[in-house]
């Protein structure tokens, strides 16, 4: 076999080297695919020679592509969601929009880690473009969101040998921005068992008085607006957690709970059930006085018209309502949070809290949604009185 390297001769006289390699064969046709090289220096060209044949030969070399980031992302996603929820699916095609916005419109292969570093840094304070004012940073959180798509998505280039290596492994956020997260969200607290009480107070007349208690016993506002009628047992006096109801791209999507243990009896504490005949009757003498513009959804949370309401509806009324009862203004998912603490701290067994709340694993519970304060600490240091005394 002659030697691979030839020289060559530029029409402006300049020499260089090339050569032409084997690198494997098209999935698709099965024809040979070769990669041709020019180098201005012999040494160049051989050292070069060697490594891809040393590659090809161990099955590791990766060849030139041209597609794009955004392209790949495409192709990426088509294979992450199949299984998924249409939910699911959009929470992976919207963590992926900063990194379209950034770096989509260039080569895959060219992107490097100093990118993915300027990338976490524009998503921490400038790259938002909406849930909020335009141009300001992401949360930690977000970017996290980001940071693990865009990986996942890389890994899969890597094993698929479009990129050498996955450039966004060892990206980490900021320590600082870390840190502030995490006070913020220490700072951020559900409402204490006295903030309840005066919401409640200042509601109890209210059209809505039933499904915000509804939200107080820990549902989800996705499984209030998705509970009807026909899963609320007013004689047994229990109500079935059967159905959520959420906004996914700006269409309402209807869909069980994710998992078996999110499907849950629950009895129905005497305030709820007394607000819930209220609101069952009020809603009939509703329908009567609609007559034929009534429409009969068979949703619980309904408007005058029996038309049901959606995630983003309910949580601007209940907004509306904390303002007018003159409470401190919390998520209304975090009256979830409120509940589960009230019952974690009062006694309520580990096992039947987690089974409350639709949970199948018992230390997520615990670590995400029990939120103990200086109040319900007070009886540790009642036991230490008698220790210390």
């Amino acid at each position: 076999m002659g030697d691979p390297i030839k020289k060559i001769e530029l029409k402006d006289g300049t020499t260089r080297y090339r050569f032409v390699i084997d690198i494997g064969r098209d999935p698709a046709s099965g024809r040979r695919k070769q990669l041709t090289k020019t180098y201005d220096t012999k040494k160049e060209a051989r050292a070069e020679y060697a490594k891809i044949k040393h590659q090809t030969d161990e099955g590791t070399f990766v060849g030139p592509v041209k597609i794009t980031v955004s392209e790949w992302l495409d192709t990426w996603l088509k294979s992450a969601t199949i299984d998924v929820e249409k939910a699911t699916a959009s929470n992976y095609a919207d963590a992926l929009l900063p990194v379209r916005k950034r770096l989509g419109d260039k080569r895959l292969q060219q992107i490097t880690e100093e990118d993915i570093d300027d990338l976490v840094t524009w998503m921490l304070t400038s790259g938002r473009r909406r849930g909020g004012k335009p141009g300001t940073g992401l949360s930690v959180r977000s970017v996290k969101l980001t940071l693990g798509r865009l990986r996942s998505a890389l890994n899969v280039a890597v094993r698929r040998k479009l990129v050498v290596r996955n450039v966004a492994q060892y990206t980490q956020i900021p320590r600082e921005a870390r840190r502030k997260a995490a006070a913020a969200a220490a700072e951020r607290k559900p409402w204490s068992e006295t903030e309840v009480r005066q919401f409640l107070t200042a509601i109890r007349d209210y059209r809505l008085y039933a499904p915000v208690l509804l939200s107080l016993i820990g549902m989800r506002p996705a499984e209030v607006c998705g509970l009807r009628w026909s899963a609320v047992d007013l004689e047994a006096g229990t109500l079935s957690v059967e159905l959520t109801r959420t906004l996914v791209d700006g269409e309402v999507e209807e869909k069980g709970p994710k998992s078996e243990k999110g499907k849950r009896k629950l009895p129905l504490p005497k305030p709820l059930h007394a607000a819930l005949k209220t609101f069952k009757a009020e809603q009939a003498a509703e329908a009567i006085h609609a007559g034929e513009a009534y429409e009969r959804s068979g949703f619980v949370l309904v408007d005058e018209l029996g038309a049901a309401w959606k995630t983003d509806k309910f949580r601007r009324a209940i907004y509306k309502l904390m303002a007018q009862a003159n409470v401190r203004k919390v998520r209304p998912y975090d009256a979830r949070h409120a509940c589960l603490t009230y019952l974690a701290t009062s006694g309520v067994p580990d096992v039947v809290v987690s089974a409350w709340a639709g949970h199948a694993d018992l230390s997520f519970t615990k670590r995400v949604y029990i939120h103990p304060d200086v109040e319900h600490l007070r009886e540790a240091a009642d036991q230490l009185d008698e220790l210390l005394g």
